[in-house]
């Protein structure tokens, strides 16, 4: 779908901008999270005023009291998502619409004001626009994270009466370091991600900071990675610690862990589902226990795994390790139907491969 509107942001170019050439230097190895645009989008919310003050300008830094309700109760939600520079030129995102739901959804959990979807993506959009000479070639693309906080001073346990959502961008390379195939990932022991009831679902800044400890701890294994079991059985593999995750079986039938409240609904797990079932595969939502999948590598039964999401789109699991012991899963570098899902899900992203659900917004 194309997109022409008039927009409601007043748009202040940065005086400060990168120049052409410094940027064409900084852009031939961007990496990941660490170079950022020249612009953000800013839009304030006040109880009983609503929404004010659209803003595209320079990117800066915020001016917070010590009393910032963010800074004390965590009222913060998030989104990522990506602008690809297509071969034919255009510049496009992929499914901006549902990260504009999910936003909406982690809103509510947080008892935060829900931003309207048209406002969500038209932000994202002028963004992209102002700043598209960043969007890198090649595989790279500009990653984009929207956010918002609770911005009122007050200390107490209550929602917020004002609050900031912005955007920023990041040229992006690899995901990883080394752009490695397969990846290690090491199984927690002791920390869980999320339970029921709790925030699993929201993608909230409090269930990232709470896998720090575990992710430390797969560093310090030399594991690229950490998946959590639940936490009430802790049995059940549920997720990465940013990422969804998926089984191959002999088979050719795919099995992931259900949507329960306490897995993240990611937008690129749905992605590969509907791909998958549309490439012949059964598809099956259901728990999957690590033992299970101790066993099924063993026996031979699991012939592939691979982890998703929107900074690390598709990627193999090759190894993994526990006190229990390591495992390898197929040859430990992947497979045929990862590597076929992942080149139909970046071509359909790039413009390479036909889109016929309709996934991708053309910006220009």
């Amino acid at each position: 779908m194309d997109v022409q509107q008039k927009s409601r942001f007043t748009v202040t170019p940065s005086s400060k901008a990168v120049s052409a050439d410094q940027r064409a230097v900084l852009l031939q190895d961007p990496g990941f999270g660490r170079l950022f645009t020249d612009h953000m989008v800013t839009i304030r919310y006040t109880e009983g005023q609503g929404w004010h003050s659209h803003a595209v300008g320079p990117r800066e830094p915020f001016q917070l009291d010590p009393a910032c309700a963010v800074l004390h109760y965590a009222q913060e939600i998030f989104e990522g998502m990506k602008a690809y520079r297509r071969e034919d030129g255009s510049i496009a995102m992929f499914r901006p619409e549902e990260n504009a739901r999910r936003f909406a959804e982690s809103a509510e959990r947080m008892a935060m004001p829900v931003l309207p979807e048209d406002v969500f993506l038209e932000a994202v959009e002028e963004l992209v626009k102002i700043d598209a000479d960043w969007i890198p070639g090649g595989e790279g693309s500009l990653y984009l994270r929207p956010f918002m906080f609770a911005s009122e001073s007050f200390l107490g346990v209550r929602p917020a009466a004002e609050y900031i959502f912005c955007v920023i961008a990041s040229p992006a390379g690899a995901y990883f370091k080394g752009g490695k195939k397969a990846v290690t990932l090491w199984v927690s022991e002791h920390y869980t991600r999320a339970a029921k009831g709790g925030t699993g679902a929201a993608k909230c800044g409090g269930n990232y900071a709470a896998s720090l400890v575990a992710q430390s701890e797969a560093t310090r294994h030399g594991c690229d990675q950490v998946v959590f079991l639940d936490a009430a059985e802790h049995k059940w593999v549920e997720e990465l610690g940013g990422m969804n995750v998926f089984f191959v079986m002999e088979d050719g039938s795919i099995v992931t862990p259900p949507l329960s409240g306490t897995i993240l609904p990611g937008i690129t797990r749905n992605s590969i589902i509907t791909l998958a079932r549309a490439q012949g595969h059964e598809v099956r939502e259901e728990p999957y226990s690590f033992a299970q999948w101790r066993a099924d590598a063993a026996s031979g039964k699991l012939r592939e795994a691979f982890a998703c999401g929107t900074a690390a789109v598709v990627t193999a699991i090759g190894t993994v390790k526990s006190v229990e012991g390591d495992f390898t899963i197929g040859n430990g570098d992947g497979g045929i139907v990862t590597e076929a899902l992942r080149t139909e899900l970046t071509g359909i992203q790039r413009g390479t491969v036909a889109d016929p659900s309709g996934w991708v917004r053309k910006l220009r």
